[in-house]
């Protein structure tokens, strides 16, 4: 077992548990958006820093696994001060109408940005222009390019559970995407419409 101090608590885990998980164990909660167990463990949101005695910087917490005497802080103020920063990035790149979206009140984004206390963006507001109409209408499945955040839950599901890998990242910096793999279009992908990808994300892209 390795013990460490999480919040002021002292917590004994099993040796290779990760310090979201061993925090989860202290029903301390650590917010996320990209990590699904398992399956989806990249740290590509950079919600879920956490704070380490003796270290300078923040390190992820879904990805990072105990040691033995850790002093970790979950809700300092630089920890609170980084996330908040990172939220109001994502949100910059996101369209923010709360109040007619279909996720309001179920939205994984909504939640961590209202508890972080954000009221106004601090950067300018850069959503992707014409990308909407260039998505088939006539398709089940629709994907609304200024909701997606970049989580890559949606490729993660698709590719290790269902294994049809119908989704992969597209472009690069701060243009990149979510897309249908291979440049194809949705309708010619082998997308079975089981809805994982609906299910996992954690807005309404």
């Amino acid at each position: 077992m390795v013990n460490l101090t999480i919040d002021n608590i002292n917590v004994s885990v099993p040796e290779g548990t990760t310090i979201m998980d061993a925090a989860k164990m202290a029903d301390i909660p650590i917010p996320k958006l990209c990590y699904l167990k398992d399956i989806n463990e990249i740290a590509a949101c950079r919600v879920c820093v956490v704070e380490l005695e003796g270290m300078e910087r923040l390190v992820t917490s879904c990805n990072n696994v105990v040691k033995e005497g850790m002093v970790i802080h979950t809700n300092s103020p630089k920890v609170r001060t980084a996330r908040r920063q990172t939220v109001q990035l994502i949100l910059s790149q996101h369209d923010c109408k709360c109040a007619t979206c279909v996720r309001s009140g179920n939205c994984q984004l909504q939640e961590v940005a209202n508890d972080l206390g954000i009221l106004e963006l601090p950067f300018e507001t850069q959503l992707q222009k014409g990308l909407r109409s260039a998505w088939t209408k006539t398709f089940p499945l629709y994907r609304d390019v200024n909701k997606c955040i970049k989580c890559m839950r949606c490729i993660q599901i698709c590719d290790k559970v269902q294994s049809l890998k119908v989704w992969d990242i597209a472009k690069t910096g701060s243009r990149t995407t979510v897309n249908v793999s291979l440049g194809r279009n949705i309708k010619e992908a082998d997308c079975a419409l089981c809805g994982q990808c609906i299910t996992t994300c954690p807005v309404a892209a």
